[in-house]
């Protein structure tokens, strides 16, 4: 693993149709670190990484890995150095979890190449990184919405990219599985460099675990840098449209955002 892949966007314009999600967005992708993109329902996070990993051409500029444009990049090469996994993974019907986990060997493999024993190291460290060991020979269709996201994220770990993005990599699982998921992802950036990017909903879980935070508004880049730097109430107004205060969370030392709404507000 190398922490010296460089991804960012220049100029970027994305949409569907007639409808602009992203106009003009220039960001940097600061390499061997956690990023968290932030922002409003349909402010274009999601649109983002999709684009980021060339499901989505741009409309106007470009995404750059090392120097080169994404979507000139032969796929199995893009593939071998940065994954995806999307907020809505659909599995083939009847695969199996190992199976299922198996497909993220596909970049690594040639047209001739037979599954070798490195795959089956690989396959096996995902699944228990992710404690879905037990589950390998269940049917995808038949697990729970929480387990079925740890399998999707084993997927991804056994692909062995040095750039990884995730959409939304806690959704569907209850707290302690957030906690859970995320110190994974923070131990594969510190054990083998691996940049992350993600998009998050939870403000303070974001600020928590990423280094570097990207809050999008209104399709444009609002605010970037550390979560000191990004989470703040003025930005949090700004963003969300939401009225709060940011304490220093006791236990991280990061920025803690709290919400204040019309009721149960202390006078």
């Amino acid at each position: 693993m190398t922490t010296e892949h460089h991804l960012l966007v220049e100029r970027l314009a994305l949409g569907y149709g007639d409808r602009t999600v992203i106009d003009g967005l220039d960001l940097l992708v600061p390499p061997g670190r956690v990023t968290a993109i932030v922002g409003a329902n349909a402010c274009g996070k999601s649109t983002l990484l999709r684009s980021m990993s060339r499901l989505l051409t741009p409309r106007s500029g470009r995404v750059v890995l090392d120097g080169k444009d994404v979507h000139r990049l032969p796929a199995k090469q893009l593939a071998r150095t940065l994954g995806l996994l999307p907020q809505s993974p659909i599995a083939p019907e009847g695969i199996t979890v190992a199976d299922l986990v198996g497909r993220g060997r596909h970049p690594h493999q040639g047209f001739l190449s037979r599954w070798s024993t490195e795959d089956d190291v690989a396959v096996a460290a995902a699944l228990d990184a992710t404690e879905t060991s037990e589950l390998a020979d269940r049917h995808v269709d038949e697990l729970s919405g929480g387990q079925r996201q740890r399998v999707w994220i084993a997927m991804a770990l056994a692909q062995q990219t040095d750039l990884l993005l995730l959409d939304e990599p806690t959704t569907f699982l209850d707290v302690s599985h957030q906690v859970e998921v995320l110190d994974l992802l923070t131990d594969l950036n510190r054990s083998r460099g691996t940049t992350i990017v993600m998009v998050l909903h939870d403000l303070n879980l974001a600020a928590r675990y990423a280094d570097h935070l990207i809050a999008l508004a209104g399709g444009r880049l609002h605010a970037a840098g550390t979560p000191h730097e990004v989470l703040t109430e003025s930005t949090v107004r700004a963003v969300f449209g939401l009225q709060n205060q940011v304490i220093t969370d006791p236990t991280s030392g990061k920025p803690l955002m709290l919400p204040i709404g019309r009721h149960h507000v202390t006078v």
